[in-house]
């Protein structure tokens, strides 16, 4: 693979799903997808990997049992194996997640909001 410039813009304007992440770029065995999403998505965990969310545009909330904790444009949070939490925002926000391949958007939880893996932007 050839080093190269990604524009995240231009890779968001390739697709206009929410909940729906893309892959932008792979480093070893870990993935960079770019979602957007708007509204309130599935309480969920993720048992054998921690998760890194980086706000590119807009505003989001990750909801824990105990608190929440709000993201703006460039800001970014990890959030632990095995902790439960759930993504939400008020309009659509574009984020960058960083974490293993194949793991699965909704985690432990499935549901009509299980997007398919290893989609590419």
């Amino acid at each position: 693979m050839k080093a190269a410039s990604i524009n995240l813009a231009d890779k968001l304007a390739t697709f206009d799903q929410h909940w729906s992440p893309r892959v932008v770029a792979e480093m070893n065995d870990v993935q960079f997808k770019l979602v957007k999403f708007e509204g309130e998505f599935v309480w969920h965990t993720h048992a054998d990997t921690d998760e890194v969310f980086l706000v590119v545009h807009g505003e989001m909330q990750i909801g824990f049992r105990d608190r929440d904790v709000t993201l703006r444009a460039g800001e970014m949070c990890v959030v632990p194996r095995g902790v439960e939490h759930i993504t939400r925002a008020v309009r659509e926000c574009h984020a960058l997640i960083v974490e293993p391949r194949g793991v699965v958007n909704t985690g432990d939880a499935g549901g009509a909001l299980t997007a398919q893996n290893d989609r590419w932007a």
